[in-house]
């Protein structure tokens, strides 16, 4: 299972020239699009600084790393493989039908 993690959104909210919360998407695929085992996430996380999830600073001063550090990718990434599981490893089976079912004459 080839996973690619994408941060696709990352918008700061800024208070007197400094990033104070971050509204941040991180798309998770599995595959390439058109795989039989292909299939597609998208997470969300808001972090806030009065929360500790940074320090406030000037938005051009967050690179790539500092931004992906304040997602929760470990419990993303656990959320992801249970639903890849769920849907492309073990899909629930479909019931089938008892065509030799006779309606009981009581």
């Amino acid at each position: 299972m080839a996973v690619t993690k994408t941060l696709t959104k990352s918008i700061p909210h800024v208070k007197s020239s400094k990033a104070e919360k971050w509204v941040l998407e991180m798309t998770y695929e599995n595959d390439s699009e058109g795989d039989a085992t292909y299939y597609k996430s998208v997470f969300n996380h808001t972090a806030v600084a009065a929360d500790g999830d940074f320090t406030k600073a000037a938005k051009s001063s967050f690179n790539l790393a500092a931004l992906t550090a304040m997602c929760p990718v470990s419990q993303w990434d656990a959320v992801f493989a249970s639903q890849v599981d769920s849907v492309i490893t073990n899909p629930p089976s479909d019931p089938l039908p008892d065509n030799d079912f006779t309606v009981p004459s009581s």
